[in-house]
């Protein structure tokens, strides 16, 4: 009797009473627990488009590289063309320059040479005054102060040649307005028209440009 109650007693199903009471859910750990899934999904759908989507700052800041590029072509562009003009314009001015000082040196003497062009007249009209039938030697005077006159007009015109200053004495040559002034036109046999038949007064050139025109008489068609 004592071995079949025992039996029943290990048949007899236990009740535990902290495993048999029903489970009470937390409303607030529910609501806790599905925010952090509906997050780890949010994560994990971000993280996936993230790599799905096409990566817009680096080609944003190669656009703005390559604008930068262009702004940066075009500015040294734009200095090297005012660079060059202003090279060109300074050795321009620096030619220029170059000519101006060029001509003072050779033109810078004019006004003096006009002044001497005076002295010159006065030894011509004095040397062309005197009668040739008169210079003999029954009158050395007067043939010593001939030839003094003589060589002192040469000797002024050598200088005026190593000057650059040219005589001009156009007879027969053709009427040329930058070197000759007209004193007036007169027809005359056995003459080219356009030509000049008279010199009155003669002319000269410093250095190639005329310093003083002469004063000729010019032949015309009869």
């Amino acid at each position: 009797m004592a071995a079949v109650r025992c039996m029943r007693l290990l048949l007899r199903p236990r009740r535990y009473p902290l495993l048999s009471c029903p489970l009470r859910t937390s409303p607030r750990l529910l609501c806790i627990a599905t925010q952090q899934k509906s997050t780890g999904q949010n994560l994990e759908d971000d993280q996936s488009q993230s790599q799905n989507k096409p990566k817009a700052e680096p080609m944003s800041a190669e656009k703005i590289f390559i604008e930068e590029k262009a702004k940066l072509e075009e500015q040294l562009k734009e200095m090297t063309d005012k660079y060059k003009r202003a090279l060109a314009d300074t050795e321009n001015l620096r030619q220029r320059s170059q000519k101006l000082v060029e001509e003072a040196k050779l033109y810078g003497i004019q006004n003096f040479c006009k002044d001497l062009l005076e002295v010159a007249d006065i030894l011509e009209k004095a040397t062309e005054s005197v009668p040739k039938e008169e210079l003999k030697d029954e009158n050395p005077h007067l043939k010593n102060l001939y030839d003094g006159l003589v060589m002192t007009e040469v000797q002024i015109q050598k200088v005026f040649k190593k000057h650059g200053l040219l005589k001009l004495n156009p007879v027969g040559a053709k009427f040329d307005p930058y070197e000759h002034e007209a004193l007036f036109h007169a027809p005359m046999e056995g003459k080219e028209p356009g030509t000049i038949a008279l010199v009155s007064k003669v002319g000269y050139k410093l250095h190639g440009r005329t310093l003083r025109p002469a004063l000729v008489g010019v032949v015309k068609e009869s």
